[in-house]
């Protein structure tokens, strides 16, 4: 990114929403407008990806083309904020849950928790497939990892995957549970657990969970995106 200088513009663009009769035209304005950058690709797994391993690349080849022919530049973005209904179809587990309780379906987007192992793969599929196509052309001066992490409340999920995961990650921070009982002062209210399969989640109990309990739980799911962006 050390190309990029005060003074120059970008924009966020999404030919896929577009006939490509009209990207010609649509790059010729923004050079006109004095765009210098734009942002793509980052919902586009539909297209990229119609069918499970069916995977189109034209699309993406003719418009980084386009766009270099008019000195324009490309942030390219993961397609992995939008699973397609396929994929969801797939491993419906993937979906994340809400803090009231409720699965949140298909549809709109971020529709995943962070702590699914078999999403993390299917991204890092994807993304290595349109890494190795694409990370060496000209157009593109930098990536962008999925897309606004956390809008829409996503960063929490509260599904049976979180559960699994969070107690596996409190017998990893603890070692055994009397440490635990210990850190979250548990004897208060005797929240005491006599293992680490009885840990719940913390957002369905019936007035203020443990503060503890919540803080262990934000440090979980901090640790699921960072992991999932690497």
């Amino acid at each position: 990114m050390d190309t990029v200088t005060r003074g120059q513009l970008g924009v966020c663009y999404f030919p896929e929403h577009w006939d490509a009769a009209d990207w010609p035209s649509d790059a010729e304005e923004m050079r006109a407008l004095g765009i210098d950058f734009v942002r793509i690709g980052e919902f586009s797994w539909g297209v990229t990806e119609p069918d499970p391993g069916t995977i189109n690349l034209d699309w993406l080849q003719d418009i980084l083309d386009l766009l270099h022919s008019h000195d324009i530049k490309v942030v390219l973005c993961t397609p992995t904020a939008t699973p397609p209904k396929w994929l969801v179809d797939t491993m419906p587990d993937m979906l994340a849950t809400g803090r009231d309780g409720r699965q949140r379906g298909f549809g709109s987007r971020r529709h995943y928790s962070f702590a699914h192992m078999g999403y993390r793969r299917e991204c890092a599929r994807i993304t290595r497939i349109i890494a190795a196509q694409f990370g060496q052309h000209p157009a593109v001066i930098g990536w962008q990892t999925d897309n606004e992490y956390g809008c829409h409340d996503t960063t929490l999920s509260y599904s049976p995957v979180d559960l699994a995961g969070f107690r596996d990650w409190l017998a990893q921070r603890y070692q055994s549970v009397e440490r635990l009982n210990r850190s979250w002062g548990n004897v208060f209210w005797s929240m005491q657990y006599r293992h680490f399969d009885e840990v719940e989640l913390p957002n369905q109990t019936v007035t203020e969970a443990n503060p503890a309990h919540w803080l262990d739980f934000y440090r979980f799911t901090s640790q699921m995106v960072a992991e999932f962006n690497k």
